[in-house]
């Protein structure tokens, strides 16, 4: 069971068949890189280093944050870790977008699929829009948290979304994250079961969801959000990916 039962065939996907080792598919990913803090303390560097994101050789991706060592580290950056996107590549026009997941456990790591309007180069963030699918950070491990950033509603704490709780540790196995994304309202799920809808009369704001967006997954260390023990994070540490997958129109029923 993959949580997206009666959906037919997706209009576009990404499985990960491969050798252990191979980088991701640069037809479909670029990486994002650079450190920064990256608006809110983050503790990472991203690279494009196969180390931090590759095939695992049996049909997953594996984004891996790993430690710097100590003579090695600049500023508060405390260890190298990836995120991927489908910018200038694949973008989503609504539909259900959905993604199945394994996410790492341990202290003061944060990770994401997500997406962002693909104007964001031509006018910036949050004006583009942000739909996070999914966000887990290990010290709230059994919650899975979806939210939208638009121009008035948007950064650390000032989205508009919902914290699902679902009473399992969620890396304890893998688990589907999706959104439905129609013109004016986005349903988020969990394993095939709706956690919360917005719409635009909810948003304190402009409604910047219904153009194009790409895709992006990404494994943060440490942060404003994570919270416990971002000083001396979990690493080595894992978020794995099964698939992602699009489906240009609703299922019926």
């Amino acid at each position: 069971m993959d949580g997206v039962d009666g959906a037919g065939a997706p209009s576009w996907s990404q499985d990960f068949a491969g050798p252990r080792g191979a980088p991701p598919d640069p037809a479909v990913r670029r990486h994002d890189l650079g450190a920064g803090g990256w608006g809110c303390d983050q503790r990472q560097e991203y690279t494009a280093d196969p180390a931090n994101a590759c095939l695992s050789g049996t049909g997953s991706l594996l984004i891996t944050a790993l430690p710097l060592p100590p003579g090695r580290r600049e500023g508060r950056v405390l260890a190298t870790s990836a995120r991927l996107l489908t910018h200038g590549l694949v973008a989503v026009r609504g539909g259900r977008v959905a993604a199945r997941l394994r996410v790492p456990r341990g202290a003061g790591l944060w990770s994401a699929f997500w997406m962002l309007g693909e104007d964001v180069d031509a006018v910036g963030w949050p004006a583009c829009g942000e739909i996070d699918v999914v966000e887990h950070v290990t010290s709230d491990p059994t919650a899975a948290h979806g939210t939208l950033h638009g121009p008035g509603y948007c950064g650390l704490g000032g989205g508009i979304g919902h914290r699902h709780d679902t009473g399992a540790d969620l890396a304890a196995a893998f688990h589907t994250f999706a959104v439905d994304w129609t013109p004016g309202r986005i349903t988020w799920s969990v394993d095939g079961v709706a956690t919360s809808t917005l719409t635009p009369d909810e948003v304190p704001g402009p409604w910047p969801f219904d153009h194009p967006f790409h895709l992006l997954l990404d494994l943060a260390v440490g942060g404003a959000w994570p919270g416990v023990d971002t000083d001396a994070p979990t690493l080595p540490a894992t978020l794995e990916v099964a698939w992602v997958r699009v489906w240009d129109r609703l299922p019926r029923g």
